[in-house]
């Protein structure tokens, strides 16, 4: 490669921010997707094509930026969080093959992408992914452990009796132990990534459900519309806050 030649990074670092944008984002996909597919009656398999729709649309356009842009990734992101709760749902209802059946399905598939992943690009680093492939890769990843997140959290909350407010609490406890050993230990960051990716998307699941189940079965009665619109609130003003970063040059430099 030319030594003038700047490769540039097409997603954000892993940083505190990701992480309440990516909260925000899932916890929207459960309460976003259960609204149109359950509250307005549309249907998993119409939630799903128009999701879909919507997903593959805003990936188009951002492997065209070829950057990271705040606003289009994050678009692509929450996209992905919606499909995702909608195929979960169609997995494990509609194809009838529960939580335990649909999550182990998506496992394999998690586990089989990143595997085709890594032997092609030789690493899964999600803070530098500098080529189509390798983003198209990462998206793949991104959707199915999306998918993955929301038939795990259904899978504790429901089919094993925990309750969705018990059952953010366990995934919260997981999350705690996982930003320990980042900080404390020298276990690959890489992975801990991977399962704190995983386990945001049940926590998502499992809290969105709290707000939005009535009271009887545990939740607080919010209904999907109201939760929404709340998590769609904080999506937009830290989203806004990544993109100002961006702007001023505090976020992500080009790579040498």
């Amino acid at each position: 490669m030319d030594i003038n030649t700047k490769v540039v990074n097409r997603v954000p670092h892993i940083i505190l921010l990701y992480w309440v944008i990516k909260i925000a984002s899932t916890t929207l996909g459960e309460t976003g997707a259960d609204m149109l597919s359950m509250t307005y009656k549309l249907g998993y398999a119409e939630t799903i094509v128009l999701f879909m729709v919507a997903f593959l649309i805003f990936l188009g356009i951002k492997l065209a930026i070829r950057r990271y842009e705040p606003v289009t990734y994050w678009l692509t992101f929450t996209a992905s969080a919606l499909v995702g709760t909608a195929i979960s749902d169609f997995i494990d209802r509609t194809l009838g093959l529960g939580y335990a059946g649909g999550s182990a399905l998506l496992i394999s598939l998690l586990l089989i992408i990143l595997l085709l992943w890594y032997n092609k690009e030789k690493s899964i680093n999600v803070e530098r992914i500098t080529s189509p492939s390798s983003e198209i890769y990462y998206w793949l990843a991104f959707l199915i452990a999306n998918t993955l997140g929301t038939a795990a959290g259904d899978f504790v909350a429901d089919q094993l009796g925990l309750g969705f407010a018990e059952g953010a609490m366990i995934f919260t406890g997981s999350l705690v132990v996982i930003a320990l050993l980042h900080y404390l230990t020298k276990i690959s960051g890489v992975w801990l990534f991977w399962l704190a990716f995983v386990l945001t998307r049940p926590f998502g699941a499992t809290f969105g459900d709290w707000l939005t189940k009535p009271f009887e079965k545990g939740g607080m009665e919010l209904g999907t519309v109201g939760a929404s619109s709340f998590f769609a609130a904080i999506l937009i003003l830290a989203v806004a806050r990544e993109a100002w970063l961006e702007r001023s040059g505090r976020a992500i430099p080009e790579l040498d």
